[in-house]
């Protein structure tokens, strides 16, 4: 869907993933396209379930051997100026694992999920830190300290030493931003990193996450279903629908004039503060198709007030009506 030309930190193509489930296939990720450029914020939005999140672990080598498995499609990654493919890798070998964590961090969702409870935060920190950068225990808990400075965690060489249940939310917020930068990736990739905080502590997050990206020149990818958070912290969107990327642009482009009638409806579905007192919200009418149903024309078609029968029978390409601004939707033809 980008110009590889200009040789993308990271580039996915077709990429395809499926998850067995009670005999059923389900098509979680279909023929994804996207590129990440060097120091640029991609945010990824749609519903719960279009495959925003399996695209992450994708890119992380870290899709469920158990039942899932990427089926085709290539994720290069140009850290080091050479293109890998990060599909060929096994998913537990050496060249991964070089890569998950130092080279490409991620922030998982709920932290109390993803933090051992039976660890404080200066082991939790110091297991990756010592895997990739070679330290001792000393300075990896040195290390530590200074990580959790950085995210702005009051009194760090006291907290070091605490465990995950002793903090608060947005505190374990900070600490699994602390871990995913423990090694100055190039890439972050932020998985819904303010899912369960309150408005204050989300708006101090981000904000984190912002200062933190513009100071180290680190590439992201934040995954949400918050618009508003997309329109503050991105350069370019990517809108997922039942797998698919279904329009991309730059943040400007996307919400001068959001093209697909999905990423429309998005946005009319948003509350504004200048709304009247009990005026309804505007929902998107019907509901997000069966994945494990194979579709043969435009996803969304059932859902679209433009759609004809040629969208329910025929997949959409994808049309680029304005430079950069790519849509698979037959409007554009």
């Amino acid at each position: 869907m980008v110009d590889d030309s200009a040789g993308p930190l990271l580039a996915v193509r077709g990429l395809n993933v499926r998850f067995e489930r009670d005999e059923e296939e389900v098509r979680a990720v279909n023929g994804v396209e996207f590129d990440i450029n060097l120091q640029e914020v991609l945010g990824v939005v749609g519903e719960s379930g279009c495959g925003k999140s399996v695209t992450g672990f994708s890119i992380m080598g870290l899709v469920p051997s158990q039942g899932g498995q990427i089926v085709s499609g290539s994720i290069q990654y140009r850290g080091n100026g050479q293109p890998i493919n990060l599909v060929d890798l096994p998913p537990k070998g050496q060249e991964i694992r070089a890569i998950r964590g130092k080279e490409i961090g991620m922030i998982f969702q709920e932290p109390m999920r993803s933090l051992s409870p039976v660890y404080t935060i200066g082991e939790l920190i110091g297991e990756g830190v010592r895997e990739h950068l070679d330290l001792s225990k000393e300075e990896a808990r040195e290390l530590s300290i200074q990580l959790l400075e950085r995210v702005q965690i009051a009194d760090a060489a006291k907290r070091v030493d605490s465990f995950p249940h002793q903090l608060s939310g947005g505190m374990r917020q900070r600490v699994m931003i602390a871990i995913a930068l423990s090694c100055n990736p190039k890439l972050l990739i932020a998985d819904e990193p303010t899912t369960a905080l309150d408005v204050t502590i989300e708006g101090q997050i981000i904000s984190l996450l912002k200062q933190l990206q513009t100071d180290s020149g680190m590439a992201m990818m934040f995954i949400t279903h918050d618009l508003g958070v997309i329109a503050e912290v991105a350069d370019r969107v990517m809108v997922m629908y039942l797998g698919r990327a279904v329009e991309v642009a730059s943040v400007k482009q996307l919400f001068a004039q959001p093209l697909h009638p999905y990423t429309a409806a998005l946005m009319k579905s948003n509350p504004a503060l200048a709304s009247a007192p009990k005026t309804k919200l505007n929902v998107i009418r019907g509901s997000v198709p069966d994945a494990t149903v194979e579709i043969r024309g435009c996803p969304f078609a059932d859902r679209c007030d433009h759609a004809t029968e040629h969208c329910r029978t025929v997949a959409p390409p994808v049309f680029e009506p304005e430079k950069g601004h790519y849509v698979e939707c037959w409007l554009y033809e």
